[in-house]
């Protein structure tokens, strides 16, 4: 009797998750508060990771098909700014039930800490990941004091 009620259970859960991809694809991810761990609100692209030593802050953005020549990236009052465009084909005479890679105009903007360097950033591209690197002031890194 337990897996009659578990059966019943999934079968309602299933019907509610399909509802809230229908309505997903109808006004957009932002409906949901939670996705799954690899969905990213609309807009979101390209994912990104970002983390820190003392001398730099590295950015990922991970762009799998994108020719990094139409990627504009700039960084101004510790904004990193990342806009693009993606055009994924599409067969015109196919019907698509379902289209999760994003296509068209994107624009990511990151906050970077305080104390980096504008003027030190460096930018590389490889195997669908863009690697943004910028440095920290030399200020601003730890140093060690020597006793004399």
């Amino acid at each position: 009797m337990f897996s009659i009620a578990s059966s019943a259970s999934d079968s309602l859960f299933d019907e509610l998750w399909q509802l809230q991809q229908q309505v997903d694809e109808l006004f957009g991810s932002w409906t949901s508060s939670s996705g799954g761990i690899r969905s990213l609100p609309r807009g979101s692209f390209p994912a990104v990771n970002i983390g820190h030593t003392p001398e730099r802050v590295d950015v990922y953005l991970f762009a799998p098909g994108l020719d990094p020549k139409t990627l504009d990236i700039s960084i101004q009052q510790n904004l990193l700014t990342v806009t693009g465009t993606r055009e994924i084909p599409t067969e015109e005479q196919a019907t698509y039930y379902r289209q999760e890679r994003f296509s068209g105009e994107f624009r990511r903007v990151i906050a970077l800490p305080e104390d980096i360097d504008p003027d030190r950033v460096h930018a590389k591209y490889r195997d669908g990941v863009v690697q943004i690197g910028v440095e920290r002031r030399e200020a601003a890194r730890p140093r060690q004091i020597e006793i004399h």
